[in-house]
Formats: structure tokens, sequence, C-alpha cells
């Protein structure tokens, strides 16, 4: 029973992880309408930023909020610069774009840092006072963090006038724009959250997985597959997903198809989701009046 618990607490910090990605995917599908597929490389991108600062002597805190204020940064730019000249432009022309920037980023990343396998520092070392009997130090920081970044999230875009902007951009563009909104630049602050969103992911998966450009590779499908299982629309459903995601991962690997077969949970749930409910558990169904 120890080692049950054991699986399903650690299911849920790594189901933290996969809650970020996934509110991430959706944040740009609500406001664009399209699935971003450079997501993992940008998020890993930001954690080779967050290892170099860290390399030459910054302190660990420091390079977090600095990386991520150069994610959002970055994210914002990527907006402005490549996608907004192919914002109406057919979706096989946005889907192409992004496939060019995972390679892009996952090329320069491999130029630049080299393809070697880098240790990445926990904030949360062994012994620390917040371990416990069920969760190590760096699961319970994890957590911790990123409901802190959901809080955050969710404060912004609830009770901030651009958060709330950035909304009614998403929604009905149209509208927005007569009442005076730039949705375009409420898009790019969109991508630039997305960003940000990412490269805390990035960097509390980075002392688990390693660091190398092909990390994100499995993190990104198991974001997808719990953006789908919540829903594509519904950022709180993705993040309830990504913590069932997580759990279930754990649990089926542990327990029914081992660890070399864990990667095809997210497979199942995409093709399950897809196929029995499109919407995911807590999307809303669009009816289209012809």
């Amino acid at each position: 029973m120890e080692a049950f618990l054991h699986q399903v607490f650690a299911g849920i910090a790594t189901g933290g992880i996969y809650a970020s990605v996934a509110l991430a995917l959706v944040m740009i599908y609500q406001s664009t309408h399209h699935i971003n597929f450079a997501q993992g490389e940008m998020a890993m991108f930001s954690t080779f930023i967050a290892w170099w600062l860290i390399q030459v002597g910054m302190p660990y805190w420091v390079a977090f909020f600095l990386t991520i204020g150069i994610s959002f940064v970055g994210g914002l730019v990527i907006q402005r610069t490549i996608l907004k000249p192919v914002e109406k432009a057919p979706v096989l022309t946005n889907v192409i774009v992004f496939i060019g920037l995972l390679v892009i980023f996952n090329s320069v990343a491999g130029w630049v840092f080299d393809h070697t396998i880098k240790p990445f520092p926990t904030p949360f070392p062994k012994g620390s006072f917040i371990e416990s009997k069920y969760f190590s130090a760096h699961e319970i920081g994890t957590i911790v963090v990123m409901l802190c970044v959901l809080a955050v999230l969710f404060s912004f875009l609830r009770f901030t006038p651009v958060g709330l902007a950035m909304r009614a951009a998403a929604q009905n563009p149209e509208s927005a724009r007569l009442v005076g909104i730039r949705v375009s630049w409420m898009l790019g602050i969109g991508w630039g959250l997305a960003a940000a969103i990412g490269a805390v992911a990035g960097m509390m998966i980075a002392p688990i997985v390693f660091l190398e450009p092909n990390m994100f590779s499995g993190i990104l499908l198991y974001g997808f597959a719990a953006a789908l299982l919540g829903g594509i629309d519904n950022p709180w459903g993705a993040v309830i997903g990504g913590f069932i995601v997580g759990v279930l991962e754990n649990i089926l690997g542990a327990y029914v198809i081992g660890t070399e077969l864990k990667l095809s949970v997210a497979l199942v749930l995409i093709v399950v989701t897809l196929t029995l409910k499109p919407n995911g558990l807590f999307g809303k169904a669009v009816v289209t009046r012809v």
C-alpha cells in the first residue's frame, strides 16, 4: 500500500508539470484555435537559458525569474514577428510555421549548448525540511510552484484589465475590436504567458529528466493528452487533466504495462478521448447554426 501511495503522489507531482504544459497549449489554442507544436521546444530552450545563467554564477531564484521574463518577451516577439503575418492564413500554413519553430529551437539549442545531457539543479535539495514520507523535496516544491503559477495566472485573467481584455479577445475577437481592444496584442501577450509557463515547467522537470534538446519530446505528448482529456478550450479542465494523466502514467507504468511502455498511456488517452468525448471532460460542445 505504501508503494502504491508513493506512485500516486509522485504522479501528482509530475501531473503538475503536465498541467502547466497543457495550460500553455490551451492558452494558445483559445486565442488562435491552433495547437502550438513548438511549445515543448520553446520550454526546453528557456530551460537552457536558465541553466546558462546559473552556470555563470547567478543565484537559482534570480535565474528562475529572469528566465520567466526572457521567455515572456520571447513568446511575445515570436507572435508579433513570425505569427502575426499568418494570422489569417490557412490552417496548414500555421501548422507548417509551428513545425518550423520546433525544428529551429531544437537545432539552435543543440548548436549553442550541444547535445550532451546536462544535470540541472533543484532549489529543493534532498533532506530538505519540506520532504515527507511520500513526497521528495523536489516533488513537493514542484507542486507548490505550479500551484503558485496557476493562482497568479487565475488572478491575472480574472481581476486585471489586461486579463479581462485577453479573455474577451479569445472568446469574441470581432466584438472585442468594436470596444477598442487591440486583439492582435492580446494574442501576443497570450503567447508570452504561454512561453513563461512553459519555462517554469521546463525548470521544474529538468532536474528529473536531465537537460538536453529532446527533453520535451515525450512531455509535450503528455501535456497534449492532458489538454484533450480536460478540454482543449477549458484552462482549468486542462489542469485537472494534467494531474489525472500524471497519476495514470505512474500507476499503469508501475503495475500494468511497465516503464518501457509508459508513453503509450498518453497515446491511448488521446485516441480514446478523441473517439469517445472529443470535447474532453470539461470542454464545451460548440453548436453552429447553418
